[in-house]
């Protein structure tokens, strides 16, 4: 069994001490991947983004985004366990568009879930994130694929909600694929007082954002089809640990 209380890289894990976030551009990310497994099915786990639901909750907002969602139990000491299909909740206080209601979105399908490339993912976040606070035990983790799709007259809108924290404790935002888009710049906030502490854009598969979600808000620009004429989209892999 690998080790799950091995330390994070030392420039992760000061970068996150220190200011609560970090970008990792796909170089350093897949050799960090590297350290805890492996990628062998990433092409079809970056083709079933081509298999997501409409998100119906945004019904009134528009039809620009779409998604699965399952949740795991994470283990500090090493055990990664899918739990049943459930509703994904925030609450008002973290989302003001759709918060105060539970949501239950299409289950990440079983091939994706039980696959390799998830489970390195999911190992490394357990590692980097319980080198951050080694006194929890085990982790909620939910585990979202979107898809952001823009078009002529609909800007895709990553974070519709706007600047805003998850009510978790550690966050990564993993870039699939990015296709026909311009703009979707990542903004890091100062939670007291929302000033501007970084920005960065996601531009190639694996690059990544951690964020120490009681620490800043984060949120993300509207996305434009570069060739109105074309598909775009943007397909993020999002991760959220919450202490079980």
């Amino acid at each position: 069994m690998d080790s799950a209380r091995a330390s994070a890289p030392d420039d992760l894990h000061d970068a996150l001490s220190r200011q609560g976030f970090a970008f990792v551009a796909h170089e350093r990310m897949r050799a960090l991947l590297d350290t805890v497994g492996d990628l062998p099915d990433w092409p079809a786990f970056a083709a079933s983004w081509n298999d997501l639901a409409v998100d119906t909750y945004l019904a009134d907002y528009g039809r620009y985004r779409r998604r699965r969602h399952a949740v795991f139990r994470v283990e500090a000491a090493g055990a990664i366990v899918r739990e049943a299909d459930q509703p994904h909740y925030q609450s008002l206080t973290y989302n003001s568009l759709q918060g105060g209601i539970e949501r239950w979105f299409q289950p990440i399908l079983a091939q994706i879930g039980d696959g390799a490339t998830l489970a390195t993912l999911l190992r490394f976040c357990r590692n980097t994130f319980t080198a951050l606070a080694p006194d929890i035990a085990a982790w909620r983790v939910e585990v979202h694929q979107f898809r952001i799709e823009a078009r002529p007259d609909e800007p895709g809108q990553p974070t519709p909600e706007g600047v805003h924290r998850d009510g978790v404790d550690f966050v990564l935002v993993l870039l699939v694929d990015r296709v026909n888009i311009a703009s979707g710049t990542t903004t890091i906030h100062a939670a007291a007082t929302r000033e501007l502490l970084g920005s960065f854009t996601l531009t190639k598969p694996l690059d990544a954002a951690l964020v120490d979600d009681a620490r800043v808000f984060h949120g993300v620009t509207p996305v434009e089809p570069l060739d109105p004429a074309q598909p775009a989209y943007r397909d993020v892999l999002v991760v959220t640990f919450k202490r079980a």
